[in-house]
């Protein structure tokens, strides 16, 4: 037996609100973590993960009551003086917070940032800081380490700055690494370099590795144990194998079945009823049982909370009746049938060689010095009730290319056809009736809702807008909308401050649809949510679809998302298109290097397929679209790259033998010729 790095016993954690109401927010948690082992920790928000967390490590703000144990290589943490915290901080434990633009100070140099501790510890000499700070960045992969070293955080990539803050995790080589979402807001290529770089670092270090995330697709491929949370407790623990081959607790069940996957199209998806539980409004008995599809008005669940309790195979369970889990049956998701072919039908939206570029104004006089290229000659179009995806790395012209379909940009060169006529240089009347039908879902539906209106004035302004309130039947019209979105009119008078992240995309919804729209451009419109209202907001975005004949332009990073709901995808990479084809040739049959590279870094739910998966790593970062490769710009990162490709930019052509259009020399299957990197794989927890 190997001691546990991490100990925790009852960990119980109470928050005093502002009237003085104590809020339990984690409610006795237990669990180990030995070394050499990954212990990843899921949940829905407010299931209480990164308190658990933050207690482990003494940051919880000072109106936290902290009680039970948290042991950390022998020593306790609750109660434990601020020196000793600030000691272990800096020797013991690594934390990787989710947003590593918060977590860097804007105006310290990176690399004085990510030795400060160590110098302050004393296990650094000041006058050696530098070399150190640009020996970890050489280890976290950023290129030219030596000059990133004296930059900022705002001069870094977001990768760049996560794996600056993952050196900074790793500097004084503690004996526990705890990150927190540190790939949420990462594209799958950097999020796989990310992960990647963990699973190395415990393989050299020993040090275990607690993982917070709700993204079930990096549980299966990088946990040796996993912890679900839902209602401030654990409610189900175990090896990873064993969690996804048989959940032995509904809640675990229901997030696996929410979850859209890589590999299967033809299912509707199967999200959890109503809401998460808050932390002050528990129901008495299991919290899970309102929204239990096995104890769901069973007496026993509605009166009494079940312990956490051996099921068998090391897992524990706190269920009632963890045996009586129904098997995966999830029905066949019914998708919109359209009576043409596209090429029976005119297109709704034809974008032709459409260019956005960017002045980049420097000097006194703020003369012209560059153009960032973000979108330099896209072309697609859109056929009526069909979803065509957008999908590439960040800044790759995803957004820009719909905001400026939206006209919320203005276009350099090119056209955008809506319905055969060209929206460019219309007049303001023009655009304003053009935009009846076509509207905009945000990606951020916390910061696309005005806060002083309340939500049926929020859905309500279009219609007063263009003067047709009245005319569609105003506040009966407005309650249908509701319904259509799954809210309820008794809703009406609540601000969004009231509502849950997923109510919120619903009530950016029905304001879309508010117009009655042919299209709607959805930007990221489920990338903030957790899994389950995920779910149910993609299943209504199916069924609007085939009620109302609506075509999606749908612009994700997420590949299991864009699977699930497309009929077409279009890969981008820095402003172009480079490969574009339906979905099942894009997903089956690539033929693009970029587009097999992110197809393999996507994360799949499944442990046993993960590990025997393998995956191309891209090396470095993408270019600076305001100084692009003279030929392809993929090609200082691809794998199949040649002289000419450095040289002369392909033209977008179909290849002989292609399902596909791609813009690429050496375009065909993935046949061996790339680097391949097997993902690493699991070691045994040293027990």
């Amino acid at each position: 037996m190997t001691d546990p790095v991490l100990s925790v016993r009852d960990l119980k954690v109470d928050f005093l609100t502002g009237t003085r109401k104590r809020v339990s927010v984690v409610r006795g948690v237990d669990f180990e973590v030995y070394p050499n082992e990954i212990l990843c920790i899921v949940g829905e928000s407010g299931s209480g993960k990164s308190v658990t967390a933050l207690a482990a490590t003494g940051l919880l703000p000072e109106n936290a009551e902290v009680r039970g144990s948290v042991r950390l290589n022998g020593t306790e943490v609750i109660g434990a003086d601020t020196e000793t915290l600030l000691r272990m901080r800096g020797r013991e434990v690594g934390f990787v917070f989710q947003d590593p633009s918060t977590t860097l100070n804007p105006v310290v140099q990176v690399g004085k940032q990510m030795t400060e501790g160590q110098v302050w510890n004393g296990l650094l000499a000041r006058r050696d800081a530098h070399a150190r700070a640009v020996e970890l960045l050489r280890e976290v992969e950023v290129a030219n380490p030596e000059v990133r070293a004296s930059q900022y955080p705002h001069q870094f990539s977001g990768g760049m700055r996560q794996r600056a803050v993952i050196g900074m995790a790793m500097a004084g080589k503690p004996s526990l690494i705890i990150a927190d979402e540190p790939t949420t807001a990462l594209d799958v290529t950097v999020q796989a370099q990310v992960l990647d770089l963990l699973a190395r670092r415990k393989q050299e270090t020993g040090a275990p590795i607690i993982l917070i995330t709700h993204d079930l697709g990096v549980v299966a491929e990088t946990a040796d144990r996993v912890a679900v949370m839902y209602g401030g407790r654990i409610v189900e623990t175990g090896p990873v194998d064993e969690i996804f081959r048989a959940p032995r607790h509904p809640y675990t069940a229901a997030l696996l079945k929410s979850i859209p996957r890589l590999n299967t199209t033809d299912r509707r998806l199967d999200p959890i009823p109503g809401q998460p539980v808050t932390p002050a409004n528990l129901p008495p008995g299991c919290p899970f049982e309102p929204r239990c599809r096995v104890g769901n008005g069973r007496p026993l669940c509605q009166s009494e909370e079940p312990p956490l309790k051996d099921t068998g195979a090391a897992t524990l369970s706190a269920c009632h009746y963890w045996d009586e889990i129904p098997p995966d049956d999830l029905p066949a998701r019914p998708r919109p049938q359209a009576t043409t072919t596209p090429e029976e039908q005119a297109p709704l939206l034809e974008i032709r060689d459409l260019k956005v570029h960017f002045q980049i104004r420097r000097g006194i006089l703020q003369r012209v010095a560059a153009h960032v290229r973000a979108v330099d000659g896209v072309s697609l179009k859109l056929f009526p009730g069909e979803t065509v995806s957008l999908v590439g790395e960040s800044g790759c012209g995803k957004t820009t290319t719909g905001r400026t379909v939206m006209g919320l940009i203005p276009a350099t060169g090119g056209d955008i056809l809506f319905d055969g006529k060209s929206m460019r240089g219309l007049s303001f009347g023009g655009m304003r009736r053009t935009r009846r039908n076509l509207q905009y879902v945000f990606q951020d539906p916390f910061s696309s809702l005005n806060p002083v209106k309340t939500v049926e004035d929020i859905v309500a302004e279009p219609l007063h807008i263009h003067g047709i309130y009245d005319e569609v039947g105003g506040a009966k019209y407005i309650a249908e909308l509701f319904d259509m979105v799954g809210l309820s009119p008794q809703m009406f008078g609540r601000f969004p401050n009231e509502f849950s992240g997923g109510q919120k995309q619903r009530v950016g919804i029905a304001r879309a649809l508010a117009l009655k729209p042919r299209l709607l451009i959805l930007d990221e419109p489920v990338a903030a949510l957790d899994v389950s209202i995920q779910a149910q907001v993609l299943n209504l975005l199916d069924d609007l679809q085939r009620e109302l004949g609506l075509t999606y332009l749908f612009i994700a990073h997420n590949l299991s998302v864009v699977r699930h709901i497309s009929d077409r995808v279009a890969v981008m990479y820095l402003g172009r298109i480079v490969e574009e084809g339906t979905r099942d040739a894009i997903y089956d049959s690539p033929s693009h290097p970029y587009t097999q590279s992110l197809l393999s870094a996507a994360p799949i739910p499944d442990p046993v397929a993960g590990r025997r998966r393998k995956r191309i790593m891209l090396q470095g970062e993408v270019p600076d679209p305001s100084n692009p490769p003279k030929g392809c710009a993929f090609s200082p990162r691809c794998f199949r790259a040649s002289e000419r490709c450095h040289s002369e930019k392909p033209p977008f052509v179909h290849a002989p033998g292609s399902p596909t259009g791609v813009a690429c020399f050496h375009a065909g299957p993935l046949d061996g010729a790339a680097p391949e990197t097997e993902i690493p794989i699991k070691m045994e927890a040293g027990r």
